[in-house]
């Protein structure tokens, strides 16, 4: 926050403080303290920063409120009178939902919250509130608030609002729009700190993607197409306000660290608004045994049959891994070790706690020779499970609540329209048949990879129109399952996005039932696109010259 005050000019200082996992937190927080439920964090870097913001003029919007925005409303009032600096504070409520979630048909969940659109923001940034805070809106409703305020926007300027979510869900991830989590790092000269990305919103809705002078990192139409494929599944991007169609995309350099998007353009929203649903699935553990040398898999073996064996009251759940992060004939002790981890869940705290983790390490003079562990034994702990759910715009309130306590009731989207996969993109012309080496696919593509519930997308991308038409004929679905062995029994769907020379893929159920639970070695996805531009493939060798 104050980086983005010191770094340059500024009109909106916007914060997206709310992932899934994040409301599963708050959710417990408010579990024990009615009065907490917000994001604490915002308020301390408030405390440094609201004089800052004062003095420049720069009015703040942020979703930190998250299952309590009235509570956060209320602690930065009393932060401005203790600091002794007015602030207009205003805050958008409506999204909670778990007082009717038996109601609506949403079950009996820890939270449950609507992604609320813009513009309860906008009413109270034209009420003269210089900070905003809300609860669950969607991430890039807190750049398009501003932006429609700003500019006197209508409800159904949809291509103008399509251009503000394309800009808010490319700068939502913060330095990952500057060369974070970025493909092709290495070609970029100072990554020690990247700037924070800001966008340029034009009346039109077009923008440009910059970052403060001076700041490391890059702005580039890599770094940019990266973000844009974070988290989405085919050519329509749906919000409450706007459905965005990803596929009309297009981006131009306009100079260093300014990429232009332009041309995107917009449809009315989906008649549903989608519902964060986040339950407590019950207790976990989870312990790893460090396997050295030889025998690796009879070790492996060796242990699982020992350990439950041992445990006389199994656990609803175990789930065994091997890491072969071992090496043949290895200079150092670790190169020469594997790693067995084993992850327990039950209902009942009891059977993945001591019980669990005193057995394993209780194995230690009858094991596999070299044994140990690299945690000691420990409690079970709870773990929440996500899910999806859907209401009709219309059952769910949309609040502002304004400095002085008038509150006003935000009108849902009148004009609606269902939510289908947008036409499947034309293949482009086929490369001429010529020869091929084998080589890691990340030669040529990029990739960015993430969780969306149980699921996860893979985008991948390349740079030029020739490489484009390889990939849209190479990366097929059955050639990700071949280079993705995981993916093999998982439903995938593919996504070609021409304007953006990318693929897009969703797997279902990789995840398991979400981040939370932690089904696998990378519950969030993050590396799946790293590991996918790691495996080879044949590449026509007319696109790898010079690489």
């Amino acid at each position: 926050m104050h980086e983005m005050l010191t770094g340059g000019e500024l009109d909106y200082l916007t914060g997206d403080y709310l992932a899934e996992l994040t409301m599963l937190i708050l959710g417990r927080d408010r579990a024990k303290a009615p009065e907490r439920g917000y994001a604490k964090t915002f308020l301390r870097q408030l405390e440094q920063c609201l004089g800052l913001a004062q003095d420049k003029g720069v009015r703040i919007v942020a979703n930190a409120g998250g299952l309590n925005p009235a509570g956060l409303a209320d602690a930065i009032r009393a932060l401005s009178e203790k600091l002794g600096i007015p602030a207009n504070v205003a805050h958008v409520e409506g999204d909670d939902l778990l007082p009717r979630a038996a109601e609506l048909g949403l079950g009996s969940p820890l939270t449950a919250n609507a992604y609320l659109g813009a513009w309860g923001i906008v009413e109270c940034l034209n009420s003269g509130a210089n900070v905003v805070v809300t609860g669950r809106v969607t991430d890039a409703s807190v750049i398009v608030g501003p932006a429609a305020a700003h500019f006197g926007w209508r409800r159904d300027d949809y291509d103008k609002l399509a251009g503000a979510v394309a800009a808010g869900h490319i700068i939502e991830c913060g330095t990952q729009a500057t060369g974070g989590n970025y493909a092709f790092f290495t070609e970029i000269a100072d990554l020690t700190h990247a700037g924070f990305p800001l966008a340029e919103v034009y009346e039109d809705g077009s923008s440009v993607i910059t970052k403060h002078a001076g700041t490391g990192g890059a702005v580039s139409v890599g770094t940019v197409t990266a973000q844009l494929l974070y988290e989405i599944t085919g050519g329509r991007y749906a919000n409450p306000d706007v459905t965005t169609r990803i596929d009309s995309i297009e981006l131009s350099q306009e100079g260093p660290d300014r990429v232009r998007v332009s041309c995107v353009t917009g449809e009315a929203p989906p008649p549903d608004l989608k519902v964060s649903l986040n339950a407590l699935g019950g207790f976990r553990n989870q312990m790893t045994f460090v396997l050295t040398g030889l025998d690796i898999d009879a070790k492996a073996d060796l242990t699982r049959r020992q350990l439950e064996a041992a445990l006389t009251s199994p656990p609803e759940d175990i789930q065994w891994t091997l890491g072969r992060t071992d090496h043949p004939n290895a200079d150092t002790e670790q190169a020469a070790s594997a790693l067995l981890h084993v992850m327990v869940r039950d209902s009942d705290p009891n059977k993945v706690g001591r019980q669990f983790s005193n057995a394993a390490v209780e194995l230690a003079l009858a094991g596999y020779p070299g044994f140990h562990v690299t945690t000691p034994p420990k409690d079970g702990e709870p773990y929440g499970v996500f899910t999806p759910g859907y209401v009709p715009a219309e059952k769910v309130p949309h609040v502002a609540v304004l400095a002085d306590g008038t509150r006003i009731d935000i009108a849902q989207a009148t004009q609606t329209q269902p939510l289908a996969e947008a036409p499947a993109a034309a293949l482009p012309e086929p490369l001429p048949a010529g020869p091929v080496r084998r080589a890691p696919l990340g030669i040529l593509a990029g990739a960015r990879s993430g969780d969306k519930g149980g699921s996860a997308n893979v985008g991948v991308w390349v740079r030029t129109d020739e490489e484009y038409r390889w990939l849209a004929h190479a990366l097929t679905v059955d050639a990700l399952r071949e280079l993705l062995p995981e993916t093999e029994h998982l439903e995938v769907a593919r996504y070609l996005l021409p304007k953006l020379r990318a693929v897009n893929f969703v797997i279902q159920d990789i995840l398991g039932k979400g981040v939370a639970y932690q089904a696998r070695f990378d519950p969030q996805a993050k590396g799946i696109g790293e590991w996918l531009r790691s495996r080879e493939i044949d590449i026509p060798e007319s696109l790898l010259e010079g690489k």
